[in-house]
């Protein structure tokens, strides 16, 4: 399935994760938006996103939530198609960035985000309110 390392682009079509609509506007941020990958013409890939305007700089960004490639799928492209799939959308749509997590124990995932150019920001620290302390915040 690799052809000098990519997959032919005929076998990947991934799916747009918002559409503009008639007022200019992204879709509503409440609602997931989803890019597919398929590989003879089975889902081997999936990007789930969320479109959310900056309050910092006040620039629109793409939230990529979960990137998913399935294991007969790994290192033949198809993560890597996913991405240059959302770049080229924001791109069109005037979307400023791409932000994502992924975990610090996650190597793999960490030399492929590095490998396409993602730069690490100590800037945030990720936190999570637990069922218990969603409860003692909710009195």
């Amino acid at each position: 399935m690799r052809n000098g390392g990519a997959i032919p682009a005929t076998a990947i079509r991934p799916r747009a994760p918002c559409r503009r609509h008639g007022n200019g506007s992204r879709g509503s941020p409440a609602y997931p938006h989803f890019a597919l990958a398929f590989v003879e013409g089975k889902v081997s890939g999936l990007a789930s996103v969320a479109i959310a305007h900056s309050g910092i700089d006040l620039e629109w960004l793409l939230f990529l939530k979960d990137l998913f490639v399935r294991d007969k799928a790994r290192n033949a492209g198809v993560g890597r198609a996913l991405i240059s799939f959302l770049a080229g959308h924001c791109r069109r749509e005037g979307i400023g960035r791409i932000d994502l997590t992924t975990e610090d124990w996650n190597e793999g995932a960490l030399r492929f985000y590095d490998g396409l150019g993602a730069e690490r920001h100590g800037l945030r620290l990720f936190l999570r309110l637990s069922d218990e302390a969603l409860g003692a915040v909710n009195l």
